[in-house]
């Protein structure tokens, strides 16, 4: 009994090994293929919703969808089974991306118009970042969002003024400008303002007297000025953020892009 448990437990460690890790050479070839079936799953997908290819090719398509919809199940069960600690791969975000990538075709038997929601699959898609290095943007994208988080005081701060810039621009444009030009109230010079801030302008309304066009073009500059502060902001906590990138993943809590000199995992504290 003893035995066939260990030997139990060596197969889910192997499957963990060739499933969650990408640095190894079978998880790399296991990820490579899963991409490449991802990959024809949304050109199928694609390739169905052209009317007259789907009135030619339907049925073709359709018993492809579910070969693939089959692959993926096999594939979502196995994470599930091999996983530490299923539960929290299955609310993991790529445990969710999974799992929407198999029920739409199941529950398309029971209503059909949930068929379209198998195009979420393109979300799977993700997992393109977690083969050949790629999991860099995947840190990157952790390390944006710790530096965002990092400067939130600082937004706000910026966000404050901003507001404080739009109001007064667009209460100047209002007395100047009037309800005849198109300036009827308060809110409607300030839209004027946000846009003409954002560069967007949409051209349905906008100054028609030469102290409005100077206002105008105050605003525009301002407008240019102020969209880089939050470049500089993000930017400077940026630098403290950047690591190395690596697909290591905790055995515990799942959580990926670990530095290679890590000995515990930053999340939940267990040993890698």
């Amino acid at each position: 009994m003893v035995a066939q448990q260990l030997s139990s437990m060596d197969w889910k460690r192997r499957f963990y090994t060739v499933i969650f890790e990408a640095d190894t050479p079978a998880g790399r070839f296991f990820d490579l293929s899963l991409i490449w079936l991802i990959v024809l799953s949304v050109v199928v997908v694609m390739l169905d919703s052209i009317d007259s290819i789907h009135s030619n090719w339907g049925e073709q398509l359709m018993t492809l969808e579910w070969i693939f919809t089959g692959i993926f199940t096999l594939e979502y069960c196995a994470r599930i089974w091999c996983a530490p600690k299923p539960f929290a791969y299955m609310r993991s975000f790529y445990g969710i991306v999974d799992f929407l990538a198999v029920i739409p075709t199941y529950l398309a038997l029971f209503a059909p118009g949930i068929h379209v929601l198998i195009d979420i699959r393109v979300l799977r898609l993700l997992r393109l970042f977690r083969l050949l290095k790629l999991t860099a943007y995947v840190a990157e994208y952790a390390s944006l969002g710790r530096a965002l988080y990092a400067s939130r005081r600082k937004i706000l701060v910026f966000l404050t003024f901003v507001g404080m810039v739009v109001l007064i621009m667009g209460t100047v444009m209002y007395v100047v400008e009037g309800p005849e030009n198109g300036f009827t109230s308060i809110p409607m010079a300030v839209y004027w303002a946000i846009m003409t801030m954002t560069t967007v302008g949409f051209g349905d309304i906008f100054p028609q007297t030469d102290i409005g066009r100077i206002v105008s073009s105050v605003t525009m500059l301002l407008g240019w000025g102020i969209l880089v502060v939050p470049t500089g902001i993000v930017s400077a906590e940026f630098v403290f953020q950047r690591e190395q990138p690596t697909t290591r993943t905790c055995g515990q809590c799942l959580s990926e892009g670990h530095l290679k000199a890590s000995i515990f995992c930053r999340d939940c504290g267990a040993s890698l």
